[in-house]
Parts: C-alpha cells; structure tokens; sequence
C-alpha cells in the first residue's frame, strides 16, 4: 500500500487510524481480529480515549493494515508524536457546568458520543420537544468528550446570541484551530449558517458540530436523530416499585421528588400513582420537572388527580421548586409548524386509542402510502408521537399531552362553527 497517498494526520493517531481502516474497508471487530486485539481497544484508540497505545500495538495495526515503506512510517511516527511533552499547553475550554443531573438518557449519551469520537460524524442534530432535554443531553456529551478524549467544547446559545453575532469567521476558526473540537449550537430554531459551518469544517479538521433544535434544518452531510421522550412504565409495573425504578421517567421524577422530599421513599401504596403521572406526562422531563415541584404540598395521588380533568390544568410552581418549562406552549408551538396534511393526520391518529403501525396510517388517511409515511417520519421527528415496542415491527403512539390538546382543539373548532 506505499503507492496510496496517506492521509492527513493533524487530528492525532486515533482519527488517522480511523481513517486507514475505513480506506483499507475494515470494520473495528475484523481490524481487532486481524491485529490479535480486543474491539475495545480499538475503540478507545480511535476514540482519543487512548491517547499512547504501546509500540507493539502499533506494529500489529500496521500490519493489520498492510501499511508499508512511508505510509507505515507516518503511522508509526503519528503514535509517537502522542506523548505529554508535544501535546498542545494550553488546557482544552470546558463546557458549561451542568445544573444538576441527568438522569434516563445512558444510552443516548454514549450513542452520539461514539458518533464523533469513534465513528467520526461531523455533523449531528439533536431534535425534539421544547422540554424534552435536548440541551441538558448536549452537555453531558460535550462532557464526555471534554474528561475522557481532552476534546475542546465551545457553546453557544443559539436563542440569545445567534452563532453569525458571535465573533468573525476568522477568529472562530483560529480560536478552533486543529484541536479535537465539540461546537454546540444549542437552540438553534432559527437555522444556522451553512457557508459558516463549511469554512469551519474545511479550516478545522478536528471540528464537530452537534446542533440542538425543535425543527432539524436539512444539512449536507448531517444526521437528525429524534429525542424522544424518557421511557414510562407499563400497567404491569404500577405494583413493583422495584422495576418501577428502573424506568427512565419514574427514575427523573424520583429524583427530582427526593431533593424536595428528603429520604423520600416509592412505597407500594403510591407506587400506582407515580406511575400513573409518569404516563399522564409522557416522561417529558420539563413536564416532570414541573409535577414534581408541587410535591411539597401535594402527593402523588393528588397530582394524578388534579390532573384527571385535562393535563395542562397544574400551573407552573413558585420559584425555585420546579421547572418552568411551558409544556402547552411547546406542544402548540409543535403543532403551529405542521402542514394542514400533516396536523389532519395527527387528528386522525389522536382520536384512535392505543398504539399503531405506519400501515394503519396508510388506512387511516386513506393518502398514498409515501406520502402518509413521510407524513408520520415528521411528526416522529417533531417529538409529537413516539415509537414503542412491538413484536410485529414498529409502531407507534401519540403523546397523551399532544392527544389532549388536539382533542381541544378540535372541539374549540367545532363549536366556532357551530356558532
């Protein structure tokens, strides 16, 4: 392979073998494999999280990958160069400091981790409901990225200063430079600027974005992946408070309850109840958040039932016990930006109980199926409906908040006609 020309190795040793392996069409198990070492090794490697592997690990993945004459060299020579007397003295910037927790998203965090620190996405959108914890899970992942890669973190709060306002091009790229970056554009509704993004990524060669937003703006090259919100209890658990822990939302709502209720205990008595408000509130964290800080003066079993009569009724705590996200506001909001094809398919579904599958969509609104799928891929993607478990394939649910303020909708439509 000395006739193939190498490719650049300023991102460091793990992004350089990264890159031979997907030229040579490895994967990470069959490079392990050829190289007589675990897949977990070479993970940590590509994922910085290795920083100085040992000269004969080099050697076995040299030769796992048939590198000869000046690419091995430059191979070899890229791993020595990993040592602390070369690596950059100025201390890599940290990401804000986290608020409190976070809490039901382990799986979500080590996914888009690995997207950038091990498969090497440059480009990733987080989308969602407002209230649904897309920016708390940035910051867990810049987090990461920061204490066990070293990577630098630069954040920018797209709803208060927009990123084009932040400072020229020129110094936002030098201040990126070639360090191993995460750029956070958090909120960033309002779109953000491609030819910004290009310059960046074309003069950054360590540069990743993760972008968070309640609307995913078509990017090339770019992933949206749905925040959904946390998992919620079926009926069967409502008696086993133990596996009721072990549910994301019950696990959120705990927490929040335990930092008001100190030594607050899930009893089996009020085990139904707390999984009952969990299901009422979809597991949306923002709306948990919320339930919980009324704790202090109301139980479990009351919360549920102030809340039988519609989920919107419970206002908004006094400061300083409990969020202040506006679950109404964000779901109508949600609801303002679909297309009338759109909104009358979410009609339909929210009307129907239980759960469902793309082709009963396809039956129920009696559109051409591409269409009608399309039509559920963005309603998936605006956090209004949520996939769930099935045996027979995916299938889906309405949010029970989004359930209740379409219901009312609908009614305050008909009867403005009927006067």
């Amino acid at each position: 392979m000395d006739g193939v020309r190498s490719p650049q190795s300023t991102a460091g040793f793990g992004e350089l073998l990264r890159i031979w392996r997907e030229r040579v069409g490895l994967t990470q198990q069959v490079l392990a494999d050829h190289a007589t070492l675990s897949v977990r090794a070479i993970r940590d490697m590509e994922s910085g999280r290795v920083r100085r592997p040992r000269q004969e690990t080099v050697r076995l993945l040299a030769d796992a990958l048939r590198l000869e004459g000046r690419n091995r060299s430059l191979f070899e020579a890229t791993a020595r160069r990993q040592t602390p007397a070369e690596e950059p003295a100025d201390e890599p910037a940290a990401p804000p400091v986290a608020r409190g927790a976070i809490v039901g998203r382990d799986l979500e965090v080590e996914v888009l981790a690995d997207a950038f620190a091990v498969h090497g996405d440059r480009l990733v959108t987080v989308a969602g409901l407002g209230g649904v914890g897309k920016s708390r899970l940035a910051l867990e992942v810049a987090r990461r990225l920061h204490l066990a890669s070293r990577w630098s973190v630069r954040w920018i709060d797209c709803g208060r200063l927009p990123v084009a306002g932040l400072e020229r091009r020129t110094d936002l790229a030098r201040a990126i430079g070639e360090r191993p970056t995460l750029l956070v554009l958090d909120g960033a509704d309002a779109g953000v600027d491609t030819a910004l993004l290009d310059e960046l990524f074309q003069r950054c060669p360590g540069l990743r974005v993760l972008i968070t937003a309640r609307v995913p703006q078509p990017l090339p090259g770019g992933q949206v992946i749905p925040l959904a919100p946390l998992p919620t209890p079926g009926p069967e658990l409502d008696h086993d408070p133990l596996a009721l822990a072990d549910v994301g939302a019950v696990r959120l709502l705990l927490s929040h309850l335990r930092r008001l209720r100190p030594g607050y205990r899930l009893e089996p008595d009020e085990a139904p109840a707390v999984a009952a408000l969990c299901r009422q509130l979809d597991g949306l964290p923002g709306a948990l958040e919320l339930a919980a800080g009324w704790s202090t003066v109301l139980s479990p079993r009351q919360l549920v039932a102030r809340l039988a009569d519609g989920p919107f009724h419970l206002a908004p705590p006094p400061a300083g016990y409990g969020g202040r996200a506006d679950i109404r506001a964000a779901l109508g909001a949600a609801l303002d930006r679909l297309t009338l094809g759109q909104r009358d398919l979410l009609e339909r579904l929210a009307a129907e109980p239980g759960d469902w599958s793309g082709e009963d969509a396809v039956a129920l609104s009696g559109r051409p199926p591409q269409e009608c799928l399309a039509a559920v891929h963005e309603l998936l993607a605006s956090g209004l409906i949520r996939s769930v478990q099935a045996r027979d394939g995916v299938r889906f649910t309405v949010l029970n908040l989004c359930r209740s303020l379409c219901g009312s909708r609908v009614a305050y439509a008909e009867l403005a006609t009927a006067s």
